[in-house]
């Protein structure tokens, strides 16, 4: 099993530091999201994207990365407001080229913003949305998924099963660290596994998103043996945050993501898991 780290601790850097960071820390893998680090306008743009694909490509390149994931957050899928809910479909559509050429595995959608659970046409309309992506996406042989997450249409790991037998096709991005937040059971997550696609981790505690490494519950043994029984063969990455959205706590990006990567490796060591 090998390990990814997430650009997005380092959004306060230009993509070449954070790339840079990344790979001096031992990783060949890398998640890059939107933002400060991939435009998704400038690569939706048919007089841009060639240009995006080639300045990203040359980046990884430099610093001997790969890419694991990508993660575009469209959260307006589930909007009542049609134009912004088209606007997010169609941005996606426009950026399927610049993924695959960049040799993507797959990219993670968000589930839509939250609305009240009385609301079923937000869903309703996150359904739709999502359906019309996956197709265009299978269509350029694109694996998509979408992450359970704090503030989304899909939350609970019950949310997460219904979704996908909505959208027969669509996967998921499993965040360890929004289920320890919920104080979701471990066995609880065990019929996600077989859907996983992609995986986060970082330490995080209940009611708390992100904190210290001495100060986490996640058991990495607990998730090594959990993705070792659904026979995972996805990357599993570092992601920490430096967002305020989920208020995370504030912590030393590089001490914290190798101290959980040296950790991962001990457990992966431990346990018998090839790289």
């Amino acid at each position: 099993m090998q390990f990814s780290c997430h650009s997005w601790a380092f959004n306060d850097r230009t993509l070449p530091e954070a790339l840079g960071t990344i790979a001096r820390m031992g990783f060949r893998y890398v998640d890059i999201g939107n933002g400060p680090h991939f435009n998704i306008v400038r690569a939706a743009n048919p007089n841009t994207r060639r240009t995006v694909a080639e300045e990203l490509r040359d980046d990884l390149s430099l610093f001997n990365l790969r890419i694991a994931d990508m993660y575009l957050m469209l959260p307006r899928i589930s909007l009542s407001d049609e134009e912004k809910r088209r606007t997010d479909i169609t941005l996606f559509k426009a950026v399927i080229p610049v993924l695959k050429a960049l040799e993507a595995p797959g990219v993670t959608l968000s589930a839509g913003v939250i609305h009240p659970e009385d609301d079923t046409e937000a869903y309703e309309r996150t359904v739709s949305a999502l359906q019309e992506m996956l197709a265009a996406a299978q269509k350029a042989d694109l694996p998509i998924s979408v992450e359970p997450s704090l503030n989304s249409m899909v939350i609970t790991p019950e949310q997460a099963l219904k979704l996908i037998e909505d959208v027969p096709g669509l996967l998921l991005t499993l965040d360890w660290a929004h289920f320890i937040y919920q104080k979701t059971k471990p066995q609880d997550l065990a019929p996600l596994l077989p859907y996983a696609r992609h995986v986060h981790v970082r330490q995080a505690a209940p009611n708390k998103i992100q904190v210290p490494f001495e100060k986490g519950k996640l058991e990495l043994n607990d998730l090594m043996t959990q993705l070792q029984q659904a026979a995972y063969t996805g990357k599993l990455c570092v992601e920490y945050l430096l967002s305020e959205w989920a208020k995370p706590e504030k912590v030393s990006m590089v001490q914290e993501i190798m101290a959980l990567r040296d950790a991962l490796r001990d457990t992966r060591e431990n346990a018998h898991i090839s790289e």
